[in-house]
């Protein structure tokens, strides 16, 4: 199976479905977001859309539940995991296309290279160097939140 273009398909497969909707994530998430991001990257959190902030908020937790003893910037990295799929700009759609056909043009590349845009982000937003290791799939934490993230 490691030759499949979709190696991961039952995962991708949930996360397009999960895509479609635009209902909020439940007031207690965003409540548990609020405690464990700082404001600057919690304005980058909210430029996600609604199923992107429910899919960090699902990782997030199943890291927590992983990793019990995580700290505030370890939880702070997984919940901003995907935060550089923003600089793509794909919807749905294009995120699809961008899986299947891989790196080609600028906004599949950074749909592809979201790890070093995201850490990029979160270094420029003063962010603890933890929380850019991570989002960089880098440090300690990284085989736990990618783990995480594989479900």
């Amino acid at each position: 199976m490691a030759d499949s273009p979709l190696p991961n398909a039952p995962h991708l497969a949930r996360r397009f479905f999960g895509s479609l909707s635009r209902r909020p994530p439940a007031v207690d998430d965003q409540a548990w977001v609020d405690e464990h991001l700082d404001a600057a990257q919690l304005a980058l959190w909210a430029r996600l859309g609604a199923a992107d902030q429910r899919h960090s908020i699902l990782v997030a937790r199943r890291f927590v539940a992983i990793r019990p003893a995580a700290t505030t910037p370890e939880i702070a990295g997984a919940l901003l995991h995907d935060i550089g799929k923003l600089e793509s700009s794909l919807g749905v759609v294009g995120r699809v296309v961008a899986t299947v056909v891989g790196p080609r043009g600028c906004r599949l590349r950074a749909y592809h290279d979201h790890e070093d845009l995201g850490a990029a982000m979160l270094r420029d937003a003063g962010s603890d160097e933890v929380t850019v290791e991570l989002v960089a799939s880098r440090g300690d934490a990284a085989v736990d939140l990618a783990t995480a993230d594989d479900v």
